[in-house]
């Protein structure tokens, strides 16, 4: 039975700032968590919410009825906000929420093929529309390209040897089924590394960050958050890996930085700033929340506002 904890619920709320009659988009709508959070505190405002998936948008929207109808739901990925919002009339909208963690029943439900501790057929498409699924990454990816998305996305330190085992076997054999690539895995990673951690976790983690392209839309749907911002709207995001929060940390690092060359003699007070950041460190979840949901404990919280 599916069962979706939200991570950081209270504190990404708290966070938004929520203007009763404000405009808000949860960009990772998943199990309805913040969605329903956020609709609880507006009035004539209107909360905008993304998914790519059927079954998430099915279970939300029935979550979020219960709690208003000052909502709407757009299938489609993060990465077209603006497009998606600019085609109902919203070219500026009071804070945006992404909660970048894969959605529980993307591990719990077994066919999905995302989780390395259940047999199914390699998929781990968020989007099931889209054509790349994992079983094409895993069967027709070069050992060189596979080398790239495991040390990269995953930072395995013997992705030769991973990459290397996974096409030799594919010689005779078409990996097709989940546990199957677990064990292909298994075998090729090194004794010392396997009592460390279950060996599969960080290749599965990989494949499926290039499987939905993660980063890249990430970036993309980032850059035209930041362009969407009212005054003292804010932007909170949620990671749950190094590569995400890296990523978000030096964008809204970027955004608040300014052009002036180094050595300008201007004072720090004449300096004018379009965003600043509201956390220089990252907002981790409590011990208390950690030991009640496992799946808290690597998560982090970056926030910025718009102030010009």
């Amino acid at each position: 039975m599916y069962k979706h904890v939200t991570v950081l619920l209270d504190e990404a709320v708290e966070k938004l700032n929520i203007n009763p009659s404000g405009i808000y988009v949860d960009c990772t709508l998943g199990g309805g968590g913040h969605s329903s959070a956020i609709l609880e505190r507006l009035e004539d405002g209107h909360l905008y919410c993304f998914d790519q998936d059927d079954y998430a948008i099915e279970k939300s929207t029935q979550k979020l009825r219960s709690v208003s109808n000052n909502f709407t739901i757009i299938k489609s990925n993060f990465a077209n906000i603006k497009d998606e919002l600019l085609d109902r009339g919203i070219s500026k909208v009071d804070g945006i929420l992404y909660d970048l963690g894969v959605s529980s029943y993307h591990f719990d439900i077994p066919e999905r093929g995302f989780s390395y501790n259940e047999d199914a057929i390699l998929d781990m498409r968020m989007d099931q529309s889209q054509e790349l699924t994992a079983k094409e990454v895993v069967n027709t990816y070069s050992a060189k390209d596979l080398m790239r998305i495991f040390s990269r996305y995953a930072d395995i330190k013997y992705s030769p040897r991973l990459a290397n085992a996974i096409v030799k076997y594919r010689e005779n054999n078409m990996i097709t089924r989940t546990l199957e690539l677990v064990e292909i895995i298994k075998d090729a990673t090194p004794q010392a590394i396997r009592r460390k951690a279950h060996p599969a976790k960080k290749a599965f983690q990989a494949i499926r960050i290039e499987v939905n392209k993660e980063l890249e839309v990430l970036e993309k749907s980032l850059e035209s958050a930041l362009e969407l911002l009212k005054k003292d709207g804010r932007i909170v995001v949620i990671s749950f890996h190094s590569l995400e929060d890296r990523l978000v940390k030096n964008m809204f690092r970027d955004a608040v930085e300014t052009d002036i060359p180094s050595g300008v003699p201007i004072r720090e007070s004449d300096i004018v700033k379009d965003f600043r950041l509201i956390t220089r460190k990252p907002i981790i979840p409590t011990d208390d929340e950690i030991l009640a949901n496992n799946r808290a404990h690597s998560a982090k919280m970056r926030i910025v506002e718009k102030i010009t």
